[in-house]
């Protein structure tokens, strides 16, 4: 903890009034050294919060003091290629993040939060529901009746499931648990598969399928199981590229990633329009997002030791008061 002197917005500028900030993975890689991107030490943490604007700068016209929004992710991406800047641009890593009481950022780097939705649910969205979103979009967006797997129970696997089933998509999940697995199929997974029980859970979503293979595959594990969801893609689907939750990396069997047959596709969450989009299908469908449990700010350590533990499903959240 420390204190700072209170901030003050300048042309262009707001200064918010933290509400609720949410975890997510590299909120603990950066620390340990094991981002897969530069970080800066020493930098306020966390990429995702909800907000409540307490002042505005000159110029300001869109918004007004007691206006609630969320963090927008890559504050400078407003459409096309990623910006060079993306890295230093990058709350945690790159400059200092929301796990503040106020803050000072461009108007730019926010949008509106929706009504029905409370600070802590917000705080989810920044990260991980607009990399899902993301994710079931791109240059081939899912459509009804296609299939979708997910890794895992972690937030951004979380928010495909549920944005999938949204899209009228069919969801085969993987998970480790018996507790894990029940708790997907209320979300509305239509198959769930046992990763210990199947350590070779590919050749179980091609017997779902029909031997078939699914549309999209949601990657965030990353080393450890490209390999599976190489050999779970049908032909013609598309493997996306999110997550590095493994550390080991036994290397890509170049004949396997050829014979897929499928588009493998790398993202960095997405875009400010992006995340509008993600916030307006929020809004408007009602979709609860799931919080695994909410920290005080005072025992932020404990959050991100629940983080790392991995035992959570859906979001972490910091309430700031």
């Amino acid at each position: 903890m420390s204190d700072e002197p209170m901030p003050a917005p300048q042309r262009g500028e707001l200064l918010l009034k933290i509400r609720a900030v949410s975890l997510n993975y590299r909120d603990i890689a950066i620390p340990l050294g094991r981002y897969v991107r530069e970080s800066k030490s020493g930098l306020v943490p966390c990429s995702d919060a909800a907000a409540e604007v307490a002042q505005t700068g000159e110029g300001v016209d869109d918004y007004r003091p007691g206006d609630r929004v969320v963090s927008v992710f890559h504050p400078r991406w407003f459409g096309g290629p990623l910006p060079a800047t993306a890295n230093s641009d990058s709350y945690g890593s790159g400059q200092d993040g929301w796990l503040t009481e106020y803050k000072v950022v461009s108007r730019e780097s926010v949008v509106a939060t929706p009504d029905a939705l409370t600070d802590e649910q917000a705080a989810t969205l920044p990260c991980a529901a607009v990399t899902a979103w993301n994710a079931l979009g791109g240059p081939t967006p899912i459509r009804a009746g296609q299939t979708v797997l997910t890794l895992g129970s972690g937030g951004v696997s979380v928010f495909a499931l549920q944005l999938a089933k949204l899209l009228g998509a069919r969801v085969i999940a993987t998970t480790s648990s018996l507790e894990k697995a029940q708790a997907l199929t209320t979300l509305g997974a239509d198959d769930v598969i046992n990763y210990r029980d199947h350590p070779q859970w590919s050749e179980r979503v091609r017997a779902l399928t029909d031997g078939r293979g699914v549309d999209r595959v949601v990657e965030v594990g990353g080393p450890a199981t490209i390999d599976q969801s190489l050999r779970a893609v049908g032909i013609g689907g598309e493997v996306t590229l999110i997550g590095f939750l493994s550390e080991a990396d036994p290397g890509i069997d170049y004949f396997l990633l050829k014979g897929a047959g499928a588009t493998t596709r790398s993202i960095t969450v997405g875009d400010r329009s992006d995340t509008q989009e993600l916030v307006r299908a929020v809004g408007a469908t009602g979709m609860q997002p799931v919080i695994d449990r909410v920290f005080e700010f005072d025992d932020a350590a404990a959050a991100f030791n629940r983080l790392a533990a991995g035992e959570h499903l859906g979001k972490i959240v910091i309430r700031v008061r």
